[in-house]
């Protein structure tokens, strides 16, 4: 055990509170509602994976956007202040103000931009276009439905009033969409001259803008590589 004496400290502690979420006890539904909530930590999570093991362009550029439409909604919080509803509700935020949601502007950017690049980025070249179409409207619901719920465990929760989050969804939207035109018209065309950078070519970072599906090219590609080392190898053996 420690020492009388060795426990005292000249300041209080704080909380890191960033994925900080409380819910009523014995809520199930709020309970539920609080895991989701954690959404925006698990695409940020996601993106770093893709980036690390991608090295994508257009997957840094989508994660630039995120963190600018984060720093947007820094700034307007900062502009209208506005308080959260209930702030005696929760032992801890990470910001006093409430005006515009913050969860809701990250996943309405993140679904909106998501959907403009399913629908205008992506190209199926295949002749499986039913099923192409299907996976992607599947996805665009999945995603538009999870950016809802997010929302909503913002209300229930107490962190935030209805018109906090449908402004939050709002602003979200509008910056997917100018970042996507953004993206495309500016960005893209840099990108071939960005991937021959040096530094670009040390890190392995790559363009794949002209590529319509890249899905569907890393798929052929692979399984084209696989079938001629099985054959190189198989004719060693021999």
């Amino acid at each position: 055990m420690a020492a009388v004496g060795e426990c005292s400290f000249p300041a209080p502690w704080r909380a890191l509170s960033l994925t900080h979420v409380e819910y009523p006890a014995g809520d199930f539904s709020g309970q539920l509602l609080a895991y989701l909530s954690l959404s925006p930590i698990f695409v940020i999570a996601g993106f770093v994976t893709l980036i690390i093991f991608k090295r994508e362009l257009h997957t840094i550029s989508f994660l630039g956007g995120l963190a600018l439409n984060e720093g947007v909604n820094w700034l307007i919080k900062n502009i209208i202040r506005e308080p959260r509803p209930c702030e005696e509700a929760h032992s801890t935020v990470t910001t006093k103000y409430g005006m515009p949601s913050s969860h809701s502007q990250f996943m309405w950017f993140f679904s909106v931009y998501s959907f403009l690049f399913l629908y205008l980025r992506m190209h199926q070249t295949n002749n499986a276009r039913f099923l192409d179409l299907l996976w992607r409207h599947v996805l665009s619901i999945l995603l538009v439905t999870v950016a809802f719920l997010v929302s909503y465990s913002r209300v229930h929760l107490l962190y935030h009033t209805w018109s906090q989050v449908v402004y939050g969804g709002v602003a979200g939207s509008i910056m997917a969409v100018v970042w996507f035109v953004f993206t495309q018209e500016i960005l893209t065309p840099l990108f071939p001259r960005i991937a021959a950078w040096p530094i670009s070519e040390f890190l392995l970072i790559r363009d794949t803008s002209l590529i319509p599906n890249i899905l569907w090219f890393e798929y052929t590609v692979t399984r084209a590589e696989a079938r001629n080392r099985q054959r190189k190898l198989g004719t060693k053996l021999q």
